[in-house]
């Protein structure tokens, strides 16, 4: 195990929570796995760490995420946005919190809404699509034309890379090139073209298209792993600053890579369809007795379009209801918020909406924001947003506004009370959070794992599987009510709950607005035991 030194500016970030919390902490043993709530739960007030923990169970979660998967049944196995799935889930989020008690509203946003592929000929088939950041509004029925695509193992290509533009590497500007090779040479315009992910950026295939006359775009998965096969989503054809091409005015689209074989058969036709269609936002309110220092806690409530998203993400999504529910009845120093959010699987679009809507004012009224996508996988390691930096560097051109590293303090500082290991994971601005630090707002959040592998080490320190994903079906259609692990859901659950209390009553290390102690007996949360460092080489 590989601990992180306690550096000076650590130290003082540390005594500052402590120092806040002073006094505000009560001793008491974690719930075990599973148990039911105590008798009496719904009567309750919970404002103590003892009682509100007693009463946030595995069990209550996990009716939540029943709920989400029988509501994705009913609904073609997905509550994607822009989907009957999801329109069905913010109905069920919402009625469990107004039969709780808080004020809800629904924050709509503008949201473009991709169709499944209806493949005509010589197939029929309607193939899963996934939304493209970029894309123009439209419905397209024509002939496909594949572009330079590659289905043999390993399925290495430049699918549509060559064409009246190029780029100097992937994320540069895209420049003209004349005298280039073309994959589009002799495409009939008006056609859609149907090109693979690989060689060079979404952003200069479809720039390539376009100019070559096509009226829509799919960009099929490479094919090349389990992971680059599944149906493309959340990913961006947006030219980059400087580039020659700037305008994208045809529909774009993502599918996986049996659709693209599929599609890729002589004498397809098909409809791609970019619509519309306005999508809701829940965000649910408990007043406190300052109403000018709002803490925030959310998660996104949308899956995609390949499954039910049971883990990704509707564990944040159950946990935060749980919460909500036995919540309800405290009375708290600082206002409390909670979000439901959607399209974050299409591009965090309802979040940034939300955050971009409010006036500055509103944004100051904000002390912090904690993020909860995915929190209970199923070969998890349990990790929280590096705020401090002190295993990440932050991506370029990602703020890391000042306090969040007090919001890291929490969470580490509980993982040790509880004796549970943990690590850093990269703050890099991925989910929902990105709009509030943009905006200097602190946050803070946890995660569990997505796509990526865990290592021996790992394995060693958490269990589970060396050599599988942390979830073996992040975006996949086995995401489902099995697909969770409920320990690390049980453990993240009772945390979460702890976080929204220590801050409901104080954010004094965070804003230094001063607040007043949890009720209950005090004692001290300990320093936290530093990350395993198993990111680190």
């Amino acid at each position: 195990m590989v601990s992180r030194p306690a550096g000076r500016s650590r130290r003082v970030s540390t005594l500052a929570l402590l120092a806040a919390l002073a006094g505000a902490l009560l001793v008491f043993a974690p719930p075990a796995a599973a148990a039911p709530s105590p008798a009496g739960c719904e009567n309750r007030t919970n404002t103590t760490y003892q009682t509100l923990l007693e009463c946030v169970t595995l069990e209550g979660v996990r009716e939540h995420q029943a709920a989400l998967q029988e509501i994705a049944n009913a609904n073609g196995g997905t509550r994607a946005a822009g989907t009957p799935g999801y329109d069905a889930s913010v109905d069920y989020v919402v009625d469990t919190l107004e039969a709780a008690g808080w004020s809800v509203d629904l924050n709509f946003f503008d949201f473009t809404v991709v169709q499944p592929v209806e493949q005509l000929t010589p197939t029929v088939a309607t193939h899963a699509a996934g939304g493209v950041t970029g894309s123009a509004l439209g419905t397209v029925t024509n002939a496909v034309t594949p572009i330079d695509i590659n289905l043999v193992p390993p399925r290495a290509n430049t699918s549509g890379c060559d064409g009246a533009f190029t780029e100097a590497a992937v994320g540069a500007p895209l420049v003209a090139d004349p005298g280039g090779p073309d994959d589009f040479a002799g495409f009939v315009a008006g056609r859609i073209a149907l090109v693979q992910r690989g060689g060079c950026s979404f952003a200069l295939k479809v720039a390539n298209a376009q100019t070559a006359g096509a009226a829509a775009v799919i960009i099929f998965n490479q094919g090349d792993t389990p992971a680059r096969s599944v149906t493309l989503t959340n990913i961006t054809a947006v030219p980059p600053a400087g580039s020659a091409f700037t305008t994208i005015n045809v529909p774009l689209v993502g599918v996986s890579f049996a659709a693209g074989e599929s599609l890729s058969q002589a004498g397809t036709t098909a409809t791609v369809a970019v619509v519309n269609d306005p999508q809701a936002n829940v965000i649910a309110e408990l007043a406190g007795r300052t109403d000018d220092n709002v803490v925030m806690a959310g998660g996104h409530l949308d899956s995609v379009p390949a499954g039910p998203g049971i883990n990704d993400n509707g564990s944040g999504s159950a946990a935060l209801l749980e919460l909500a529910q036995q919540i309800a009845k405290v009375k708290p120093q600082n206002t409390l918020r909670f979000a439901w959010w959607g399209g974050e699987e299409a591009g965090l679009i309802g979040s940034t909406a939300y955050v971009n809507g409010l006036s500055q004012a509103e944004r100051d009224r904000i002390a912090l924001y904690m993020n909860y996508d995915m929190v209970g996988s199923p070969n998890y390691i349990q990790m929280v947003y590096d705020a401090d930096q002190s295993s990440f560097p932050p991506p370029a051109g990602v703020p890391i506004p000042a306090g969040s590293a007090a919001i890291e303090d929490v969470y580490e500082s509980y993982y040790t009370m509880v004796g549970e290991p943990y690590d850093d994971t990269q703050f890099s601005g991925r989910s929902d959070y990105q709009a509030f630090i943009v905006n200097g707002i602190p946050s803070g959040g946890l995660f569990t794992g997505a796509e990526q592998v865990k290592t021996a080490e790992q394995q060693a320190i958490w269990g589970g599987t060396a050599g599988a994903q942390f979830d073996p079906c992040y975006h996949q259609a086995c995401d489902t009510f099995v697909n969770v692990n409920d320990h690390a859901l049980d453990v993240n659950s009772d945390l979460i709950a702890f976080a929204a209390l220590t801050f409901a009553f104080s954010t004094e290390a965070v804003n230094g607005v001063p607040g007043r102690a949890v009720p209950g007996t005090s004692f001290s949360l300990p320093a936290p035991a530093g990350p395993e460092g198993t990111f680190i080489p």
